[in-house]
């Protein structure tokens, strides 16, 4: 038995940003069939008209080279704003209209599951009890808006993101715990995780101690996506492999999600590269790290 082992798209923006050119990567060079879209390739507050035919690029580039996306996944340009936990009204209501064109776009790349990181606090607002337990009784509100627009567009599950940062929701096993409790009777559809590793092991938030193994045993039945990378667990580093300041170990990765009987969960490769760095050197890592995990990735039944 495989754990199922695609790649997350962030990697071809500003790169490769044509569905024809990704696919055609994706296909002949990292020899893969599986991969998580990114909304920095198609951003849906784009004009309708032209999202719409960029969509049915993804669609048809997908057909052409027997690739199946799995979902889509906000990245890194949604991810520097506020979001849902914008200080202002007016904020987390542009927000929210993100949320809905990204699922509507979602539906046209015909996808089965949305989501992401949800938003972070200000730094005053985080400080202030009250109003951090106001802004997350909205997130609420807010999340049952959006899964019922994914039911709305046929899509199976809204996916979060649990990250490493004390004012986003949520970035504890305990806020992940809540969170499903929280949402067990609003939720239209299925509200799973996508756990990655390098946000899960981040030492300076979590400690030396920090384990999948503690995510795993405590939401395992929620976690619908994985993300890997190659990590110091001093930051979110979102290295490939090889690189001289980490190599995360992919095979202890493959057999603690064997053991937590995960083996039917996605992994995706998620691996970030400055945009100045030279192309070809980081289309050839991005080669390396899909090899590299690719052959440890392999579990036994």
């Amino acid at each position: 038995m495989s754990i199922p082992f695609g790649i997350n798209l962030g990697f071809a923006v500003k790169r490769l940003p044509a569905a024809s050119e990704w696919a055609r990567f994706v296909r002949e060079k990292l020899n893969l069939d599986l991969v998580q879209f990114s909304f920095d390739l198609i951003d849906p507050f784009m004009p309708l008209v032209a999202r719409s035919a960029l969509a049915a690029q993804v669609r048809q580039a997908a057909r052409d080279y027997g690739i199946l996306i799995h979902s889509a996944q906000v990245g890194l340009a949604c991810y520097t704003y506020n979001g849902l936990l914008h200080p202002d009204r007016a904020g987390r209501q542009a927000a929210m209209e993100w949320w809905q064109n990204a699922i509507e776009l979602a539906a046209e790349l015909e996808v089965e599951a949305v989501g992401g990181p949800l938003g972070a606090m200000s730094v005053p607002d985080a400080a202030d009890p009250s109003i951090a337990e106001r802004r997350y009784r909205d997130l609420l509100d807010s999340l049952t808006q959006i899964t019922e627009l994914a039911e709305l567009h046929g899509l199976r599950a809204v996916l979060v993101e649990p990250t490493p940062l004390r004012r986003e929701f949520p970035h504890t096993i305990e806020q992940a715990i809540a969170l499903q409790n929280d949402m067990r009777e609003r939720a239209a559809v299925p509200i799973e995780y996508v756990l990655d590793i390098g946000h899960a092991l981040y030492q300076p938030l979590y400690g030396k101690n920090a384990s999948l193994d503690a995510w795993f045993t405590a939401v395992g039945e929620h976690i619908g996506v994985l993300h890997l990378q190659n990590t110091d667990f001093q930051s979110d580093s979102h290295w490939g492999f090889p690189d001289p300041r980490a190599e995360y170990d992919v095979a202890g990765f493959a057999a603690q999600v064997q053991a937590a009987n995960l083996t039917h969960v996605p992994t995706f490769l998620e691996v970030f590269y400055s945009f100045e760095a030279d192309d070809d050197l980081v289309l050839q890592n991005v080669i390396s790290s899909v090899e590299h995990c690719r052959a440890k990735l392999a579990v036994t039944a």
